[in-house]
């Protein structure tokens, strides 16, 4: 299979390059870690005038109506600029759950908050299980929330939020108490295990683009160090042992990037091995992102474990989305299921 982004795709992302660049500096994110929300409300507004956060509801509901092929370069964008906003759970996860969802239920629901999403007035946070803990709910106005394998669509004043300890200061985490009633029923029976299902593999495809410009923008600031530190009348760039360990760190990268472009193809064309291109995408990817993270904070030294030093921000990023939506160790383990099953299918 030959594939490559088209001319738009490239465009939409040098487009919003250039507003992270100028409203996502580090300085920026560090002003939204501090802050109430932990994000910034007016720049969740400009995404939204651009498309972004719109980008994956149909454009019956106000937004592009465009898959996941077209938003993975922009994830793998904001993980490059830290940005701050719940992008990976409103745009890559909730409303695509939302407009794919069948049912009279669904379709109301679908027309009350879909063009709220695209328009930048809903932020939606997303918990699949009663033992995880919601992300992103600061700000939230509605919770997607699974219970004993039903799908709930939940406003958040129908919750008690009870916050948690935040290694990444954008990624809040809150146990999440509610009930459900027939009221916030979105799907239930084969319906909500089709849509979880689907919503795993996007959140682990999503979260492996994310990933990818964390770790881009970890080894891209860890050279600049090495080349402006200088040790023994030498920049220590120049050390073999210095360059051996960027170089890993970049190889690392290489691997994972194509790896969650087909996962995001594969997912949009409903190919049958979707589910392990995702798994395959977020284990690479954080494999990626950890090991830059590691590598950075071993060129850099004590410096990089200060919060002065901008490194931090993302290597919590990384260490954070590794976790999130299963670990590198979990999505092998699902790989290695799939290879078994396909195996014992093979030889009956």
């Amino acid at each position: 299979m030959h594939f490559a982004f088209d001319e738009r795709q490239l465009e939409f992302r040098a487009q919003l390059r250039a507003l992270t660049d100028k409203s996502c500096t580090a300085a920026d994110v560090r002003e939204a870690w501090a802050s109430e929300l932990g994000w910034s409300s007016a720049r969740w507004a400009a995404l939204a005038d651009m498309g972004v956060v719109g980008l994956t509801v149909p454009d019956d509901f106000g937004g592009l109506g465009f898959g996941l092929v077209d938003l993975v370069l922009l994830l793998e964008e904001a993980g490059r600029s830290g940005l701050p906003e719940p992008l990976l759970e409103t745009t890559a996860l909730a409303a695509p759950l939302l407009a794919g969802a069948p049912g009279q239920r669904a379709g109301a629901l679908k027309a009350q908050w879909l063009p709220a999403i695209a328009a930048g007035d809903a932020v939606v946070a997303v918990g699949t299980s009663p033992e995880t803990s919601v992300i992103a709910v600061a700000g939230a106005r509605l919770l997607l929330l699974e219970r004993q394998g039903e799908l709930h669509v939940v406003p958040a004043e129908a919750t008690v939020q009870v916050a948690g300890a935040a290694l990444d200061g954008a990624r809040r985490p809150a146990q999440v108490s509610w009930e459900p009633s027939p009221d916030t029923l979105l799907l239930s029976g084969s319906d909500a295990s089709v849509s979880l299902a689907a919503l795993d593999d996007r959140a682990a495809m999503s979260g492996g683009a994310v990933l990818l410009g964390v770790a881009d923008r970890l080894i891209t600031m860890t050279a600049a160090y090495a080349v402006d530190r200088v040790q023994f009348g030498a920049p220590i760039g120049s050390f073999q042992a210095v360059k051996h360990h960027l170089a890993n760190a970049l190889i690392r990268l290489e691997f994972a990037r194509p790896a969650v472009y087909r996962a995001a193809w594969s997912i949009d064309h409903g190919d049958p091995d979707a589910s392990g291109h995702a798994s395959m995408a977020k284990a690479l990817a954080s494999d990626a992102a950890t090991g830059a993270a590691r590598t950075a904070l071993q060129i850099h030294g004590a410096i990089g474990y200060t919060w002065e030093h901008d490194i931090h921000l993302w290597m919590k990023r990384a260490w954070s989305l590794a976790a999130a939506w299963g670990s590198a160790g979990h999505h092998r383990a699902r790989v290695l299921d799939r290879l078994l099953v396909a195996q014992e299918e093979g030889s009956s």
